[in-house]
């Protein structure tokens, strides 16, 4: 059995992992678009160092664009084997990735006139909408726990690892010639006693663990403190300041947190009179998903709706999906808190309100989540004081909060539990993906101190061979 790793290889993007059976059968986990490297991204999401046509499975963990986002182009190149997943991971890449099909198809052809008055030829997008309809029929959806038969040789288990609606770990069960093999991808592992979600799950014992990093190098804030941050900013921003709090968030998982925290603020009383919207439509279809399947929440969340019946809805909160009430957001002087997409501020609506919002020290950049460093979130998060944004060069004079308690992703304590449902001496290879150099070095030191001792961080397109 061969292991090949054609994304999230020392980077938090682009999550692909392509095991190559002696049979000669091919199973690919996750399919991701990678964001926010620069001039390399396109390239990085052309080619994928494998034929998509060889491929007979893709499992998909999660919904995420940097997970799923390359399905269609996969489609597109003549992948046309089964796509395994959870239900609620379906219902979300129905509308991501449409969104995700709309944004390339608009981005292209800007770029596209810009070569023709250059008179270089025109560019194709990554795939179209027209791709999307292709992919999805097939998608074959299982529950957390089911045991699925991809074949005679190989069985998969689903387990839920809490990351976002929907999110799983991977568990194989793989038969070759007598030989045994149980390979898990733990996919991105969630937190424990979050607003949301349930707790992370144990999954199979395992010989070989193909694991997050992301934060592998650092611990969170408490969780509990996350709606008392996001309070204290609004205070400070709208009420003390009289400016606009921007709040880049993932339109999957972090604007739901959000809301249902600023619900909560409102039911008790002491969310202060501001309007607050949420300015993108991919989060409003993200968020009536979210509510088809908010009995699959927690037990604070399924107590919270007696009272009120929808958690992603109250009086002083405002979906924003038209273009014009959008732009009409960044020309306002009234003090308003905005939470719009991309969470890396790469794209999408949030990237025009932080153009618009730099140069006034009235208003506050609220980062809730990890960023690329080399995307505009991350470029902001380290203390630049001046960021191009769509070309031009913009003053940081907006003040610039980081509240770490609302990630999605473990961090690494969090994650050592999540790993302790493991026998680690039975655990031969503990592959790294998903993280920075350095998160991954700390990570492997946490691990070897835990009694895993065979630790690997694969290189991009790197090919691991299993005996």
């Amino acid at each position: 059995m061969q292991i090949a790793f054609h994304g999230a290889a020392q980077t938090v993007t682009g999550s692909k992992h392509l095991i190559t059976l002696n049979n000669g059968k091919r199973i690919l986990l996750d399919c991701g678009m990678f964001q926010g490297l620069g001039k390399e991204t396109n390239d990085l999401n052309r080619h994928f160092g494998f034929d998509p046509r060889s491929v007979d499975y893709l499992i998909l963990s999660h919904a995420h664009v940097d997970h799923s986002g390359l399905i269609p182009r996969l489609v597109k190149e003549g992948f046309n084997g089964r796509i395994v997943t959870s239900k609620a991971t379906l219902d979300l890449c129905q509308v991501m990735l449409a969104d995700s099909a709309h944004i390339l198809t608009a981005d292209v052809r800007f770029v596209n006139k810009m070569k023709e008055k250059q008179g270089r030829p025109h560019i194709e997008p990554l795939y179209t909408i027209e791709d999307v309809a292709k992919a999805l029929p097939l998608f074959e959806t299982y529950e957390f726990e089911e045991v699925i038969e991809l074949d005679e040789d190989v069985k998969c288990i689903l387990t839920d690892n809490g990351h976002i609606l929907g999110s799983a770990a991977i568990f194989l069960d793989i038969n070759e010639n007598g030989l045994r093999t149980r390979l898990s991808f733990t996919g991105d592992i969630g937190r424990y006693n979050t607003q949301l979600l349930q707790d992370p799950k144990s999954f199979p014992q395992s010989d070989i663990i193909i694991c997050e990093s992301t934060y592998g190098d650092r611990l969170h804030d408490d969780i509990s403190n996350a709606g008392q941050d996001v309070l204290n900013a609004i205070i400070d921003t709208c009420i003390r300041k009289k400016g606009k709090l921007i709040i880049p968030a993932f339109s999957l998982g972090r604007t739901q947190e959000i809301v249902y925290t600023l619900n909560k603020l409102n039911m008790f009383g002491i969310l202060p009179d501001v309007r607050i919207f949420v300015d993108s439509p991919l989060s409003l279809n993200a968020t009536n998903i979210v509510r088809r399947h908010k009995h699959e929440l927690n037990d604070d969340v399924q107590e919270f709706i007696e009272s009120r019946p929808d958690p992603f809805g109250f009086d002083q909160l405002k979906y924003i999906s038209t273009k014009e009430d959008s732009m009409a957001l960044n020309h306002t002087k009234e003090p308003c808190v905005i939470i719009a997409a991309s969470g890396m501020a790469e794209a999408g609506r949030v990237k025009h309100h932080i153009k618009h919002s730099l140069g006034d020290s009235r208003n506050t950049i609220l980062l809730v989540g990890y960023a690329e460093p080399h995307s505009l979130a991350g470029r902001l998060r380290n203390g630049a004081t001046e960021v191009n944004i769509f070309g031009d060069p913009y003053v940081v004079k907006a003040e610039i909060k980081v509240v770490e308690s609302y990630s999605a992703h473990g961090d690494y304590e969090e994650m050592l539990r999540y790993l302790s449902c493991q026998n680690a001496n039975q655990v031969r290879e503990m592959i790294l993906v998903h993280g920075e150099p350095e998160s991954m070095k700390e990570w492997k030191k946490h691990l070897h101190g835990r009694g895993f001792s065979r630790i690997h961080i694969p290189e991009l397109h790197e090919t691991l061979e299993f005996v």
